[in-house]
């Protein structure tokens, strides 16, 4: 019989860890995969993954994988990113700023830059939302929520062309990466006094710095199946309608190709899978598995 995960907030320590994210911080300096492997050796996990890339100056929320919440990588290319930047003019402000960026709100088109790990081809990008926060001389600080795989370098140049002046970006702070923001977000500090804490027995400040790794699911629709199926599943059984004892609203309102998350009753997350069928129909496959985590 397969043994399936507990319900989150009666895991121990090790299975926190084991299975677990922390809303890190990141510092300047360290890239993103050497705060992530400092990460892996500091918890004494045998992986960990950074949720979306951040250069070595940016700083801000980077949720951090531990164990087998590897293989939770993937839901953050469905989320929205959220950044504060400081737009750098080559000149004075236009007093039509606000309208320049409102400009760039919608789809828009770049091309990878050349230091890039991707193909160097034209895409298009969706900008949600970009708002002028405060200027001053030639400094304008900016807020950008908008599609995963952005490149903010390459937009503030872009404003720049489009302002009349030219621009480049300054500091860059990653203020949210769904479903994770920059509220509770845990230094490296709070991380390394947690885990002395937990060492001398008592776990309560871990607990309030590594979440379950549920966490990062929190912004897909979701879908409750049995025990009995949760167990067929981690055996490598798809998810048939028979199998499943409920669905939320965005599940019951999400088209074919939609990432859903499968959980047992008792909360505990079973995979990740693509919606192929009506999850209220009484016979056939419904979910598309791609990652079991269990």
């Amino acid at each position: 019989m397969t043994s399936l995960r507990g319900p989150p907030d009666e895991r121990s320590v090790d299975e926190l860890l084991s299975f677990g994210v922390v809303n890190l911080d990141k510092p300047p300096g360290p890239s993103a995969h050497q705060v992530s492997a400092w990460a892996r050796d500091l918890t004494g996990v045998d992986r960990a993954a950074h949720a979306g890339t951040l250069d070595p100056k940016v700083t801000g929320c980077l949720p951090i994988l531990l164990g087998d919440a590897t293989r939770l990588a993937q839901v953050f290319l469905e989320g929205a990113k959220e950044y504060v930047a400081v737009l750098e003019l080559h000149g004075p402000a236009p007093a039509d700023l606000d309208a320049v960026l409102a400009e760039f709100e919608g789809e828009i088109y770049q091309k990878p830059p050349r230091k890039s790990a991707v193909a160097r081809r034209l895409r298009s990008r969706e900008i949600y939302d970009l708002e002028l926060l405060e200027v001053k001389d030639r400094q304008a600080l900016i807020r950008i929520r908008c599609e995963s795989g952005t490149y903010i370098r390459k937009l503030c140049h872009d404003l720049g062309l489009a302002a009349g002046t030219g621009a480049h970006m300054g500091h860059l702070r990653r203020t949210g990466t769904d479903p994770f923001d920059d509220r509770d977000l845990v230094s490296t500090a709070d991380l390394t006094d947690a885990l002395v804490f937990a060492e001398e027995g008592d776990e309560e400040p871990l607990r309030d710095v590594v979440s379950p790794a549920e966490r990062a699911l929190t912004h897909l629709p979701r879908l409750t199946v049995a025990f009995s199926a949760a167990e067929q599943i981690a055996e490598g059984a798809p998810i048939y309608a028979p199998g499943i004892v409920d669905v939320d609203d965005a599940t019951a309102s999400a088209t074919d190709g939609t990432l859903v998350a499968c959980f047992t009753p008792d909360d505990a997350a079973v995979c990740l899978g693509r919606l192929v069928g009506d999850p209220d129909a009484d016979m056939g496959e419904v979910v598309s598995i791609e990652r079991v985590l269990v």
